[in-house]
C-alpha cells in the first residue's frame, strides 16, 4: 500500500472516530423535555416538603409554648422525624434520577 492510501485511510479513521465521540458527547449532556419536567417537579416537591416541615417545626414549638399535652407532642415530634426521613429520601431519588437522565 502507498504512502498516500495509508495516510488517505489513517485521515479517514480519525475523521470517523472523532464524528462518533462528538456525537455521544452531544447526547450525553442532553436532557429530554420530559425528563426536565419531571426533575422541576421532583425539584418543586421537594421544596413545598421543606416548607411544611418548616411550619410544622414552628407549631410544635408553639405547641409546647402551650403547654400541649406530652403524648401530643411526642406524636407531632415523630411525625415531623418521619417527615425528615422522607424529605431525605425525596432528595436522593430526584439526584438519582438526573445522574440517570445525563447518562443517556
Amino acid at each position: 500500500m502507498s504512502i498516500v492510501k495509508q495516510a488517505a485511510l489513517g485521515l479517514g479513521l480519525v475523521v470517523a472516530l472523532a464524528a462518533t465521540a462528538a456525537a455521544q458527547q452531544d447526547s450525553a449532556g442532553r436532557f429530554t423535555p420530559a425528563e426536565k419536567h419531571e426533575v422541576r417537579r421532583d425539584r418543586r416537591e421537594v421544596r413545598q416538603d421543606r416548607r411544611e416541615i418548616r411550619s410544622d417545626r414552628r407549631e410544635l414549638r408553639r405547641d409546647v409554648r402551650q403547654g400541649d399535652p406530652k403524648a401530643e407532642i411526642r406524636r407531632d415530634k415523630r411525625e415531623l422525624r418521619q417527615d425528615r426521613r422522607e424529605l431525605g429520601q425525596d432528595k436522593r431519588e430526584t439526584r438519582r434520577d438526573v445522574r440517570q437522565a445525563k447518562r443517556l
